[in-house]
């Protein structure tokens, strides 16, 4: 069952974001002079209950499963890749597995069904719900029950211990899925949602979006007059993917744990979007790591009135873009930590 998803989302503390955003005032350095760092670290604290706070807990999960649409020649790229990119995860050589070791997170892949799965990765997490989702322009890409296990997989890799979360995502299909997932949510169509994703010509992107809008028009009498939660499982159930569920219910247990999220890219702030439609005080806990040159993710961005902290015309996914903004993040907080106030240093301030 689904229950848990109505937990109460936690309180942010209030006091501690105003004692750090008192100490940002006495800090060494004109009022706001430090921009959207003195805002990052006041976010921190107010997470963390404390005004002076740390970054040293960080998970990373990707989830990785492929997509039954696939079929419809929506990528550059074959399924097999999926299973070979678990691999590489799982050896260390991927993009997001060198940003985890430099900023000492710890990295945990899971498949929830690859079509064609590595063997021998005894350190890749087995929560494999089927071979991939089915093709949601002939049928729902998940069974309620389908949906329910993608969920829980992600709620299952939250530890409440930690300081930030980031989830990241693997499957041939999924910028596919994501994109008529954000349409199914927002009504926008195909046009304004669906990007080239992992490189698609032209006729590759007319395709997907042809796509989406089969698969809009076959689902979307079953969400039509539903809202909130119920409207964001039944477009996740229709149109969705085992990565992006697993993603949704990641992101509403880290809010529920008390747990700050770092938002990657397109798939992740969809997945952010489905998170605040089910419990929107969620959105409390997100923080976005980057804006990614996929088309549809301005348009997720807007809607979640979200501000990425970096923008580098990336759109590799994995957890990379968010992975890349923890330097930022750290620094924030060791300025905030480490600088003199100006009673220390003996430095008169602007008010005297």
């Amino acid at each position: 069952m689904t229950d848990w998803l109505t937990q109460p989302i936690a309180p942010i503390d209030l006091e501690a974001r105003a004692a750090a955003q008192a100490r940002q005032g006495v800090l060494t350095k004109p009022p706001g002079s430090l921009g959207r760092l003195e805002q990052l670290a006041a976010d921190f604290a107010g997470w963390q209950g404390r005004a002076v706070p740390v970054l040293s807990d960080i998970d990373i999960v990707v989830f990785a499963g492929d997509h039954g649409v696939a079929a419809q020649g929506v990528s550059a790229f074959d399924q097999a890749v999926t299973g070979q990119m678990i691999a590489n995860f799982a050896a260390g050589g991927a993009a997001i597995c060198v940003l985890a070791r430099r900023h000492h997170a710890r990295l945990a892949i899971v498949d929830l069904g690859a079509v064609a799965p590595p063997a021998d990765c005894p350190d890749v997490i087995d929560a494999r719900i089927g071979p991939g989702t089915a093709d949601f322009t002939t049928g729902a890409a998940m069974q309620a029950d389908e949906l329910e296990q993608a969920l829980r997989a992600g709620r299952e890799r939250v530890w409440a211990s930690a300081h930030l979360f980031i989830g990241g995502e693997m499957g041939i299909g999924n910028t596919t899925s994501a994109a008529a997932v954000l349409a199914g949510l927002t009504g926008a169509t195909p046009a304004q949602v669906v990007g080239r994703g992992t490189g698609v010509d032209s006729a590759g992107l007319a395709r997907k979006q042809a796509v989406v809008a089969a698969g809009l028009a076959r689902h979307g009498s079953s969400w039509q007059g539903l809202t909130g939660a119920a409207h964001a499982l039944a477009v996740l159930r229709c149109v969705g993917g085992f990565e992006i569920a697993a993603l949704t219910g990641a992101f509403v247990a880290a809010a529920q744990a008390g747990v700050p999220v770092l938002v990657d890219g397109f798939i992740a702030s969809v997945a952010a979007l489905c998170a605040v439609e089910i419990a929107p005080a969620c959105r409390h806990w997100q923080l976005f790591g980057h804006r990614s040159a996929e088309t549809g993710h301005a348009g997720v961005l807007a809607r979640l009135e979200a501000r990425p902290l970096l923008d580098l015309d990336m759109r590799l996914g994995e957890g990379s873009g968010a992975a890349l903004a923890l330097g930022v993040i750290a620094d924030a907080l060791a300025l905030h930590a480490d600088m003199a106030t100006f009673d220390e240093a003996g430095v008169t301030s602007s008010d005297g």
